[in-house]
């Protein structure tokens, strides 16, 4: 009687089916990215990266410096421009992210220990939107201005991306590690200036 099952159109149909859909879920959730890690140990930039001392963070300045290189030939060093602490959001996640200005007047995003759970389709955003903690959190990056800074090289240690020429860093004032195939928020920071 199995024989005969086996035998059966309909049988390898459905067997067809079921694989296809394993096959699927399997690229779509990629679970073997929750027990592996990916460590990346970039060169950051020789800025002192001071927490912001006092319990009120630091009143934004005026206006803060577009992405575009200097124009004076003054600008030797890396020059801390803002800083933050990252919160958890779908997933726990830690570290430091900054905005620097570098010697030669570009801007590039550092997250410096970096600590977060793998996932499929990672990126690293400049956004618009308000940190909040918890759920409120989650799903509010995609709502507003962003820029892509490409996907997260890594989820643990030490990484920069180039901030673009002309992104406007005065209206861009958090980062998040964003899940594109989830739309979900994996953890973020706000870049409060720190002079």
């Amino acid at each position: 009687m199995s024989r005969r099952l086996f035998r059966t159109p309909l049988t390898w149909v459905a067997v067809a089916v079921i694989g296809i859909g394993a096959a699927f879920g399997l690229y779509w959730f990629q679970p073997w990215k929750v027990v592996t890690d990916r460590q990346v140990d970039e060169r950051l930039s020789g800025v002192e990266d001071a927490a912001p001392t006092g319990s009120a963070p630091a009143a934004p300045p005026a206006v803060l410096p577009r992405a575009t290189p200097a124009t004076s030939p003054t600008a030797t060093r890396p020059v801390l421009v803002s800083r933050g602490e990252f919160v958890s959001h779908e997933h726990d996640t830690s570290g430091t992210a900054r905005i620097v200005r570098t010697a030669d007047g570009r801007h590039r995003l550092e997250l410096v220990g970096l600590d977060t759970s793998n996932g499929p389709d990672l990126r690293v955003w400049l956004s618009d939107q308000p940190v909040r903690t918890g759920r409120a959190g989650w799903h509010v990056f995609d709502d507003g201005r962003r820029a892509e800074l490409g996907r997260l090289k890594g989820n643990r240690g030490d990484q920069a991306y180039a901030v673009p020429a002309g992104t406007d860093l005065a209206e861009l004032t958090s980062v998040t590690i964003w899940c594109q195939r989830f739309a979900v928020s994996f953890g973020a920071a706000s870049l409060v200036p720190t002079g």
